[in-house]
């Protein structure tokens, strides 16, 4: 276990099983700390932590349709863990369920987790090696530096899949909490949440979040896509231009009752907003707090889902002698 801190009692508490976030206790707007994502107190909580609480997931975060994808006229069978899709890598070998190396920083508040996820593993070509660093700043920001080389073509997407509940983990769910979403269009799914292709206008959908909105305003409306996630777990397209391959704000949220305030800004693409709805009160957290349905919110930046059976979508295929890079930094203030 690794802990983080800075000038202002900012406190990050990191593990290199699965990379996982333990705790980011930040203050209110009087100064009150409060641990924000959800989590356990052990390492056992987290074995095998079906949510993905706080973990580094890949080789690919989000689904890949029927467990499979072709490339370069070979075609790859990977485990089926989300009914007929590849979830978040896999089972047992994926990013979220490996012991990472770890390496604190020299110059700076940080540590560096590596892995070599070998050929063939969980399906997925290539031996791939994945850094991945977390730094705290002084600006209160953790900065996460995602990096991977390959020594085949391979699929990659790589996120981090915290649970936010800026009132405090346990403490309630997250539909007051206020979101503005920096994009003006989606990928609507399936009823297996595999998007369609289609990439849809938010405005005049419940899906529209570029104006802050709160969370429950409009997340049981009779809409199609929020009947088929349940909620709100869909991928959005983060406004950017089309030369711009810098770090741009996707997300804004606000927690009206501590003040407490999360900007995310990415280089990624896209972004999965994901309310917990699937959530049921089966896992007990921290404190011993059950974390029922909605009682956290993920910010997941990414690549499109699917996006290895989708040759019109932003590609996510590394080749050897490349090197994949991202960065996504989560910002807390208040106001």
């Amino acid at each position: 276990m690794y802990t983080l801190t800075n000038s202002h009692g900012v406190e990050v508490r990191v593990m290199n099983y699965g990379g996982i976030i333990l705790s980011i206790r930040v203050p209110d707007r009087n100064g009150q700390l409060a641990d924000i994502v959800l989590g356990h107190e052990t390492l056992e909580g987290y074995i095998p932590n079906p949510p993905y609480l706080g973990a580094i997931v890949g080789r690919y975060a989000n689904r890949i349709a029927n467990g499979s994808f072709t490339l370069d006229g070979k075609t790859y069978t990977l485990p089926k863990n989300d009914g007929p899709n590849t979830l978040h890598g896999g089972l047992d070998r994926a990013f979220n369920k490996v012991v990472w190396d770890a390496e604190p920083l020299k110059d700076k508040t940080g540590v560096t987790f590596s892995y070599l996820s070998k050929d063939g593993e969980e399906g997925f070509p290539g031996n791939l090696k994945v850094k991945v660093t977390y730094t705290l700043t002084d600006a209160n920001a953790l900065v996460l530096d995602y990096e991977a080389t390959t020594d085949k073509a391979t699929p990659i997407n790589v996120s981090q899949h915290s649970y936010f509940n800026l009132a405090g983990e346990g403490n309630g769910d997250i539909l007051n909490h206020e979101v503005m979403l920096n994009a003006d269009r989606f990928t609507p799914v399936d009823k297996n949440l595999i998007p369609t292709g289609e990439l849809r206008p938010v405005k005049g959908t419940p899906l529209d979040f570029t104006a802050s909105t709160r969370v429950g305003a409009r997340i049981d409306d009779n809409y199609d896509q929020l009947t088929l996630a349940h909620g709100y777990d869909h991928n959005w397209i983060i406004n950017r231009k089309a030369d711009d391959k810098g770090l741009v704000l996707a997300a804004r949220v606000y927690e009206p009752t501590t003040g407490r305030v999360l900007e995310v800004s990415t280089t990624q693409p896209a972004v999965q907003f994901y309310t917990g709805n699937f959530l049921d009160g089966t896992v007990t957290g921290k404190q011993g707090h059950v974390y029922k349905r909605r009682y956290g919110l993920c910010l997941e930046t990414q690549h499109y889902p699917d996006s290895p059976n989708h040759p019109d979508f932003p590609t996510t295929i590394l080749k050897p002698g490349e090197t994949f890079r991202s960065k996504t930094v989560f910002k807390f203030s208040t106001k």
